[in-house]
């Protein structure tokens, strides 16, 4: 079982593209990695250590880009779209960088026909990683990635966000057999900065404003716009000492009611009646400004806080495209990808030499890499 303590990696937000050079080297290197890795733990344990956000981000660095730039997520994920296959590794991925994105339900439905599942719980998982992502975690970052990752008995997100004003990244990861939608549904959450004042619907502290929030989209639109009302005077009323949040450090800040409230959303959510707080966020049209509203009246006026704590949470092989800590050492990364598929191949003949050749690619590395 892989498992990711609580920790901060940078992502600054970087422009540009993957050299050709160093594309074709990741794309060869992660055919011979993936192709052991398969053999070793099969396409859950693919699946598991690519939802595993320090893995992930370990993997980036092997494969020579920068571990703390925003191109971390999105070549890596397009290297590996290309490299992995149901047929190969019994793993496949589908969606993207912006309007790749989009396509994802689609893929998804043409990747569940090849393996035999039935699409509709993965769009769900899909739809539902992006809207908790954009709507229930509430730090200013855009999603303009999203790739799921898919195999027989498991699934697995990683999306990323942008910050323009900050110049900032942060990446999301989900794993499929802990993804309930709610409650601390991620395996991490990895970005730069911690931010003061983040609302976070999935938090365990945010469980009774999720509760009162289900129960006023259950009570009808017109007690709702009246409750509304009340909470955003009753906030206006309010100094800004006066709203803290749960942690004392934090700086005191006034919450507004949001100007704009999808209220033909809520009056359609009402008549769906939702039994929980993921069916509510389920529903069209539900989005930031909905969520930030019932969170509202639910402190406001019911004395049901959410959590306003950031939910944010190195390694070199060959080094990194902009020299970072020194130039990617073209040289060692073939004789790696070579050492890799000869050990490989020696798995798949059996050969008891495997280790032995896994423990020569150590002593290709750098001395200091393998302090």
């Amino acid at each position: 079982m892989v498992q990711s303590s609580v920790g901060i990696s940078t992502l600054p937000l970087h422009g540009g593209h993957a050299p050709r050079w160093l594309a074709t080297r990741m794309r060869a290197l992660s055919v011979e990695l993936f192709g052991l890795l398969h053999d070793e733990v099969g396409p859950r344990g693919i699946v598991e250590r690519l939802s595993d956000p320090h893995w992930f981000q370990a993997l980036s660095c092997v494969l020579a880009y920068d571990w703390h730039s925003s191109g971390t997520t999105t070549v890596v994920c397009g290297i590996l779209k290309g490299v992995l296959t149901r047929e190969e590794h019994g793993v496949a991925l589908a969606g993207g960088k912006g309007t790749k994105s989009r396509r994802t339900p689609g893929e998804l439905e043409n990747l569940a026909g090849e393996f035999g599942l039935d699409p509709g719980p993965l769009v769900y998982a899909s739809r539902m990683s992006a809207k908790v992502d954009s709507a229930a975690v509430q730090d200013g970052y855009r999603l303009y990635h999203h790739t799921f990752l898919l195999s027989r008995d498991d699934w697995g997100v990683v999306q990323q966000g942008m910050n323009p004003q900050a110049r900032l990244a942060r990446r999301y990861q989900w794993h499929g057999p802990r993804a309930d939608f709610v409650e601390e549904p991620h395996t991490g959450i990895l970005g730069e900065a911690s931010h003061p004042r983040v609302l976070d619907m999935t938090h365990p502290a945010s469980r009774g404003s999720r509760r009162i929030s289900v129960d006023l989209v259950n009570d009808g639109i017109a007690h709702l716009r009246r409750a509304a009302a009340q909470a955003a005077l009753g906030a206006d009323q309010r100094t800004l000492g006066d709203y803290t949040g749960e942690a004392p450090e934090m700086p005191p800040v006034r919450l507004d009611m949001p100007r704009h409230v999808d209220w033909e959303a809520l009056r359609r959510a009402y008549d769906v009646q939702p039994r929980g707080y993921a069916e509510l966020l389920a529903q069209p049209g539900v989005g930031p400004a909905a969520v930030r509203a019932l969170a509202l009246v639910s402190d406001l006026l019911y004395g049901e806080p959410p959590s306003w704590r950031d939910p944010v949470r190195y390694t070199f092989a060959f080094g990194g495209k902009d020299g970072v800590p020194h130039p990617v050492n073209r040289k060692r990364m073939d004789e790696a990808t070579l050492w890799l598929r000869g050990a490989i191949e020696d798995s798949r003949r059996q050969n008891p030499g495997r280790q032995d050749a896994l423990r020569r690619l150590e002593g290709l590395l750098p001395h200091e890499a393998n302090v």
